[in-house]
Order: C-alpha cells, then sequence, then structure tokens
C-alpha cells in the first residue's frame, strides 16, 4: 500500500500509448558527414551508433482488473514470489470501494503451476473486514518450502488515506502448501516495530530473499520503513531491514537508517518502499523510492555486508536513474552479474514501465535509452522474479488511461533484455575535470559557429552529461551560453534541459517556441519546505531563421536576464531557491530528459558556468569564442569519437 496522500499518478489525456519498434539506423548520412567534417578538422569522426530498442515483451496478460474480478473496485500493490515447488504466487491489494490507500482492503491472491502462463481464480487469502490489510512482502524459505508472508495493517478510513500519525502494524501469515492455505495472521509488533517508530510503518512491499551465500546463508530478509510522530509532527524516517534465523519464528529488525525531519518539514531523505538483492558476493543491496527529500533524484542505495544486520554506510542518492516518485522492484539474475531494477522510466508522471541493468552491483544502471521497454502506457509498482524455465516474470500495474487500471503479468529472457551494450559515443567536454558527454542517436555534423557543431533531427538524437557533483546549480547564480540554429515552425525545440521535469522538479531550460514566437527560458526552484516556484522570461522572435544565433541567459542579483546575439536583455524577477533538488537530474541537450519534446535544429559551443559573466566575457565570447575560466561544463560539439578512443 503506498502511503502518499495524492493520487499515485496524473492522467494526461493528450498522452496516447505508442508502439515500441526498433529505431533506424542512418549510416550513410552519418557517413557522408564524417568525411565533410574529417575534412574541416583532419581527421575522420566516427559513427556514432543510433539506438535500438527490444521488440515488445512476447507475453502479457492482465491477472488482476476490476470487473474481472468481482468484488473490487481497484487491485494495486503487486507482489510476487515463486515456491519451492516452481508455483508462482502473484500477490495483490484488492481495494473494494475505490483506489484510496487506507480504506477496506483485502489481500488477494492468483498462482499459477506452469511458470505464469495460466493462473488459478483469485483467493482471498487475507480479508480486511472494513480495515486496510496490505503492504505484501512474501519470502520463501527453501528448507522447508513455507512461505511466509508479511503486512501491514490498519483501521480503515472513509477519507482513502491515513492520517498523521497513523496507526499501522505488521502481521504475518504462513503457507506450507504452496499458497493453498495460510495460518492466522499473527502481529510483529512487538518485534519490529520499535515504540517511537509510531506513526507510517509499512512492510516492503515486494518480495523478500533467503540468502544463499556466506555465514548467514538461510538468513530470510524482507524490508520495512516507518516514521516516528513527536510534538506534533513527523520528526524522522526510518528504513529497515526485518530478519529471520528460524525460518520465519522470530523476526527481528537488523540494519536502520533514519533520517532526522527538521522544524520546517524538510529532510535530506526519506528511503521508503525498499526492494532488496543479494548480489553474487553474497553482499545484500536495498534499492528504495526517494520522496522530496533535499538530496537529488528519486532514487536511493545502500549496501550491507553482513546478511542484513547493518549498512555498511548511509543510504545514498543515484541522481540520474529516471523515475519518477514510486516503488520499483529487483531481481538479481542467476548466474549473473546483471542486476535487474523494473520501474516506470518516465522522470515525470508514472508511466512507461521499463526494465534496466546494472553491471556494477547496483551502484549505476543503464540509461533510459538503454533499457528494455515494457509498456508507454501508464504504469507503477511493480515486482520480478525468475520462473522455473529461466525467465522473469513481471507482476506491475498499468493501464491505458491510469497505472491503476489492472495488474499485468509479463514474461520474458535475458535475450529479449539483450547483452551488455558496448559504450556509446561521446564528445569532448572541456571543463576542468569533466568526462565526455555521451552522444545518443546519431546526430548529424554540420557547420557550426566555430568550427563544427551538431545537428540533431533523429527521434533520439541527443547529447547527455554525465551526472557528477559539480553539474548541480543550487541556489547560485550561473550563465548560459550557447549557438543554435532551427528553423521549424511548429512545437517546441529543447537547447538545453537541467534538472527534472514537471511543474514540481527543479530545473532549468532554454528551448525554442516558433508556434509563439519567442525563445523561451525557464527556472523551478524549491525553496526549504515552500512549494516550488518558477520564474520565466521570454524574446521577441523565435529566431527560427535557419541562421546560427548566440543565446545569453543568467540569473544574477535576482534577475533572470535572457539576450539574443547581445541584444538588449529581456529580464524577470527571479524566485529564490535550488534549481536542482529533490527531482531527478540530468543535462540533455537537444531532448527534454523524458524525450517528449526535442530539437530539430543545430547547436554549437554550449557552456554553462556558475557564475554571471561581465560584459567583457560576453562580447568576447560572441565575438571570438573565448572560454572563460569557471565552466561547470563547456561542450565544443566539434566531434564525436568512440568512448575511450583518443582524439
Amino acid at each position: 500500500m503506498s502511503h502518499e496522500g495524492r493520487p499515485t499518478c496524473r492522467k494526461d489525456p493528450e498522452r496516447k500509448p505508442v508502439s515500441m519498434s526498433p529505431l533506424p539506423r542512418r549510416s550513410a548520412r552519418y557517413a557522408a558527414w564524417s568525411a565533410a567534417v574529417g575534412a574541416l578538422l583532419a581527421g575522420p569522426l566516427p559513427h556514432a551508433t543510433a539506438v535500438e530498442t527490444p521488440a515488445a515483451v512476447p507475453e502479457q496478460q492482465v491477472l488482476f482488473r476490476p470487473g474481472t474480478d468481482p468484488g473490487y473496485a481497484c487491485f494495486r500493490i503487486p507482489a510476487l514470489v515463486r515456491t519451492t515447488q516452481d508455483t508462482l504466487l502473484a500477490f495483490a491489494e484488492g481495494r473494494r470501494d475505490d483506489c484510496g490507500d487506507a480504506g477496506a482492503i483485502d489481500l488477494v491472491l492468483k498462482r499459477s503451476f506452469d511458470d505464469g502462463r495460466t493462473w488459478t481464480p483469485l483467493e482471498v487469502i487475507d480479508e480486511g473486514g472494513g480495515d486496510t490489510h496490505g503492504n505484501p512482502a512474501p519470502v520463501v524459505d527453501s528448507a522447508t518450502g513455507r512461505v511466509l508472508l508479511a503486512s501491514t495493517r490498519n483501521p480503515g478510513h472513509d477519507s482513502g488515506n491515513c492520517g498523521v500519525p497513523c496507526e499501522r502494524v505488521p502481521f504475518l501469515s504462513f503457507s506450507d502448501d504452496d499458497g493453498a492455505t495460510w495460518s492466522e495472521p499473527r502481529d510483529l509488533g512487538a518485534e519490529l516495530r520499535p515504540d517511537d517508530w509510531n506513526s507510517w510503518y509499512a512492510t516492503g512491499p515486494l518480495h523478500g530473499i533467503e540468502l544463499r551465500h556466506g555465514e548467514h546463508a538461510g538468513r530470510l530478509l524482507f524490508t520495512v520503513n516507518g516514521e516516528t510522530y513527536a510534538g506534533g509532527r513527523i520528526t524522522a524516517n526510518h528504513a529497515a531491514l526485518a530478519y529471520s534465523d528460524d525460518g520465519g519464528d522470530s523476526w527481528r529488525l537488523g540494519a536502520v537508517d533514519s533520517w532526522p525531519v527538521a522544524a520546517d518539514g524538510t529532510f535530506r531523505q526519506k528511503p521508503s518502499e525498499s526492494a532488496v538483492a543479494e548480489l553474487p558476493d553474497g553482499s545484500v543491496y536495498v534499492n528504495g523510492r526517494e520522496d522530496r527529500g533535499t538530496d537529488l533524484g528519486h532514487r536511493t542505495w545502500a549496501m550491507s555486508e553482513d546478511g542484513g544486520g547493518s549498512f555498511a554506510a548511509p543510504f545514498r542518492a543515484l541522481p540520474d536513474l529516471y523515475t519518477p516518485q514510486v516503488q520499483g522492484s529487483l531481481l538479481q539474475l542467476p548466474g549473473s552479474d546483471r542486476l535487474l531494477f523494473a520501474a516506470p522510466s518516465d522522470p515525470d508522471r508514472r508511466r512507461s514501465m521499463m526494465i534496466r541493468s546494472s553491471w556494477d552491483g547496483g551502484r549505476t544502471f543503464d540509461s533510459v535509452d538503454r533499457g528494455a521497454p515494457v509498456t508507454d502506457d501508464w504504469s507503477g509498482y511493480s515486482d520480478m522474479v525468475a520462473t522455473a524455465e529461466g525467465v522473469v516474470g513481471l507482476l506491475y500495474e498499468g493501464g491505458a488511461v491510469d497505472a491503476r487500471d489492472e495488474i499485468r503479468f509479463a514474461r520474458f529472457g535475458e535475450d529479449w533484455l539483450g547483452p551488455r551494450r558496448a559504450p556509446s559515443p561521446v564528445t569532448p567536454d572541456t571543463a576542468a575535470g569533466a568526462a565526455p558527454a555521451t552522444v545518443v542517436g546519431a546526430p548529424a555534423g554540420t557547420q557550426g559557429r566555430y568550427g563544427a557543431g551538431l545537428l540533431f533531427d533523429g527521434p533520439q538524437d541527443a547529447v547527455r552529461l554525465p551526472y557528477r557533483d559539480a553539474l548541480p546549480l543550487g541556489e547560485s547564480d550561473f550563465t548560459v551560453s550557447l549557438w543554435f540554429r532551427y528553423a521549424a515552425r511548429t512545437g517546441e525545440h529543447p537547447f538545453l534541459w537541467m534538472g527534472g521535469v514537471g511543474a514540481d522538479a527543479p530545473q532549468v531550460w532554454v528551448r525554442g517556441e516558433p508556434g509563439n514566437g519567442r525563445v523561451r527560458a525557464l527556472i523551478t526552484t524549491r525553496d526549504g519546505a515552500a512549494a516550488p516556484a518558477s520564474a520565466w522570461v521570454d524574446t521577441q522572435g523565435a529566431f527560427n531563421d535557419g541562421a546560427w544565433h548566440h543565446l545569453a541567459l543568467t540569473r544574477s542579483g535576482g534577475r533572470l536576464s535572457l539576450s539574443v546575439d547581445g541584444g538588449a536583455a529581456r529580464t524577470a524577477a527571479d524566485v529564490p531557491g535550488s534549481v536542482s533538488r529533490t527531482s531527478v537530474f540530468g543535462v540533455h541537450l537537444a531532448q527534454r530528459p523524458d524525450n517528449r519534446l526535442r530539437l530539430v535544429g543545430a547547436l554549437d559551443e554550449v557552456r554553462v558556468y556558475d557564475r554571471a559573466l561581465t560584459a567583457a566575457e560576453w562580447d568576447a565570447v560572441r565575438r571570438s569564442n573565448a572560454s572563460p575560466a569557471g565552466a561547470v561544463f563547456a561542450l565544443p560539439l566539434d566531434g564525436v569519437r568512440p568512448a575511450g578512443g583518443g582524439g
């Protein structure tokens, strides 16, 4: 059961599902560019490979849906395990009256005896009786075959949400016959809920694990999170692992990571709804949802090296793992170094379920352009399991209209995910200490304002900077300097996008809007616990005449200023706060981070500084391509080369 106090996704009537198909390569065009720009730069430039995406998931079916399974208005919060007898158990919350998080909710189950091809009818295994019984967190004990199901209860609320403080208690039931029958749930509060975890509390929700390696082999683990309430407010958040060394007869809290909530309501992190996996080296990896903390990103992770007894270090953010605020699931592929992560990939809204891979134990994950898209529909919570046949089963919330429309089951093999891909080509970043920027798709070379530039006219063409701590601009003054050229008459064409997406996400962007006859620059900030605020400034005219133009955007002295070709600046009052906080963070050229807007045009000499340039510096930049000191990043866009290559 989610704890959000707001709708779990936003409907977007203008957005329709689109089919997923491989994107074409444009090698002939790119080869022609290599020759032309090679002559210009006295050296040929290598081909940038177009993005290839997997075909549609070969097998999908709807598992839980109101109407098909009568008696329920909504199904949410999937969880999935495979028993020792190779039965798949698919759990969900059956919400009787509506999709609210704290109404009349039962725990329901369907079973499959053929690796997920067919399923039994719905069974109610824990009836709420008007109260909320939810947050399923199943785990299987391989020694006995017992399936243990942790869950959380609270009194039902007509409002659909549990108030603050919310009295919630963990429970545990078990099945010794592959889910056919279940024991009466017993209260785990005395074992797993400390007295000061007296507000929100939740098990999982999704499967736990049994450790296979090391001195704690056989230990059962699942995740929990809770909050402390005192003095009329939430004062702390807690993320933890619960474990049992006796097959589930007794439980205790192991690793705990707690974060204070300041009096103004701000906090650094709120790790919650965490997924857990045992890595091949026996370490325990936890990846959680990060919800409105001051750290960047919507995902956070921690590691345990002692079987879940403690965390080796506090949770840390994954700023550039693009998801909205949502639960995500993990699966370590058996016999492989490949760790899978399932979650919606749109950084703003719950849509576009995707499988992404990590090859370094969850410290980094493949970017969206390398992920395997399951659907472009609305989508939400999920869970994964490895079946007896060696394929992956994915249970996830999805729908054409709303992520809560239904719960689907998909099957796919590693062949559908594809092998690990070679690094993408790159273009140099000449800022001090900067790694090269990644080139996505196959942007073509073109004559730039100074030397060569890049032409972006394909469905995936973009340049993306790898995350580093120097990139977020925070509350400081800054300067954006770039050359652009485009001739579009319609659409919105991003030149540069830094930060997140959506009305609430801190961000900085500049784009051409020819249909509105302008170039617009916008910032959105967060200041303490205040609501997000935005400021924007527009030019007169869209400058879409196919010629090169210089753009200068400055935040300084309480003003936001935008100038093109050195003309009189258009200004607006700044809004206080950070332009890079709480949300996913990326730096993209020619593309909005969710790829729902893209530039058809060219860019050259793109730079950002964490200060305001002087008038003399601006003049030198425009007239002679001078490069003042102190650039956060500086992309000449003069060439593309293989990652790790020279030149």
